[in-house]
């Protein structure tokens, strides 16, 4: 890649950009609260803070981050980030419920996520949600939310309850993403407890959520998916879950396994088609990664507000040992590459 130019008297985290982060509209807020949630979410009362409450039975406190723009910019104040792209909770990817009504929650959400920004331009930039169960209607709103809501890309899960992102069926959104030259930003969901893992030591997140993200995405490699898209931009959150640990696991495969035998390359080559953001929650896990597929292909993520976000920009590479251009790369060069200039870039630039 092209480097970026920083000057050695400019640290990288004044200009630091989390990639990675979450929003649970207001809009969602007052419908639920009025009995209106889509696919029957609501907002209970427990000791005095509000809990977001699946019909599936996953719940989360709603934090005063995740729909007030002001606590939002608080809490990046904190942490040292200047800017954050945001993203609907993963729960909200309503990729189970009717095709009408995930529609209707798409074109709205994407709406109020569009409001968000126009609040804070300066500091936040947005990913749409897409009503996958309906390529069509998927491809649609992606056009809509880019060119006329301004969004940079959008968030999608590794599958649509159980579809793989390689399918056929679901080839025209991939597709539309590389003609838009937009990234699509890949997040494990759930609602209720993965098959197999239950939800006694809350496995679903801890294993699931990495599993999901390796499985989506070695099927994209596998399935010659990556080859027949070359300039489609993927974004893998939580350090890219378990696929860059077991690249040579895939090689091998594809040496002697006729069923892994179709991408033009062995599927370390397509590392590189992936960009990963640095939530591994260990320091040294994030400097190997990093050092695995090139400090080009890494950028901040912290997860935010959920209970298994990460630390500061600096806490999450405290173990890394880089160059300033390194660093600044991955605080904030990688991340104007892929979703373009978030306002404080431009007038720090």
């Amino acid at each position: 890649m092209t480097p970026i130019a920083e000057s050695a008297t400019t640290a990288a985290t004044d200009r630091a950009v989390d990639v990675h982060t979450h929003v649970f509209p207001q809009l969602i807020v007052d419908a639920a609260r009025a009995g209106d949630g889509p696919d029957g979410i609501r907002i209970e009362t427990e000791h005095g803070t509000p809990w977001v409450v699946h019909r599936q039975g996953y719940r989360y406190p709603l934090l005063p981050q995740f729909h007030d723009v002001q606590a939002r910019l608080a809490a990046m104040d904190a942490a040292g980030t200047a800017s954050a792209v945001i993203s609907v909770a993963p729960p909200l990817f309503l990729y189970w419920a009717d095709r009408a009504e995930a529609i209707g929650a798409a074109t709205e959400v994407n709406n109020a996520i569009a409001a968000t920004v126009a609040q804070a331009p300066d500091r936040l930039a947005g990913l749409a949600t897409l009503p996958m169960q309906d390529p069509d209607a998927a491809v649609a709103e992606l056009r809509r939310a880019v060119t006329q809501l301004g969004l940079r890309g959008a968030e999608i899960g590794p599958h649509v309850e159980g579809l793989p992102l390689d399918g056929s069926e679901l080839r025209p959104v991939l597709q539309a993403a590389a003609e838009l030259a937009v990234p699509l930003e890949i997040h494990p969901y759930y609602v209720g407890a993965e098959p197999g893992l239950l939800d006694d030591f809350y496995l679903t997140n801890l294993q699931g959520n990495p599993w999901q993200t390796a499985l989506a995405a070695s099927r994209l490699i596998l399935s010659g998916a990556l080859d027949e898209l070359p300039t489609l931009n993927l974004l893998l959150v939580h350090g890219g879950g378990h696929l860059p640990y077991q690249l040579g696991r895939l090689d091998h495969g594809h040496r002697v396994r006729p069923e892994a035998a179709r991408p033009l390359n062995p599927p370390s080559f397509y590392a590189s088609r992936f960009s990963y953001d640095t939530l591994t929650h260990d320091p040294e896990a994030t400097r190997w990664l990093i050092e695995r597929v090139g400090w080009d292909r890494v950028l901040f993520g912290s997860d935010v507000p959920f209970d298994m976000g990460g630390g500061s920009f600096e806490s999450q590479l405290s173990a890394y040992h880089s160059t300033p251009e390194q660093r600044a790369a991955i605080a904030h060069g990688n991340a104007q590459r892929l979703f373009g200039t978030i306002g404080h870039l431009a007038q720090k630039r």
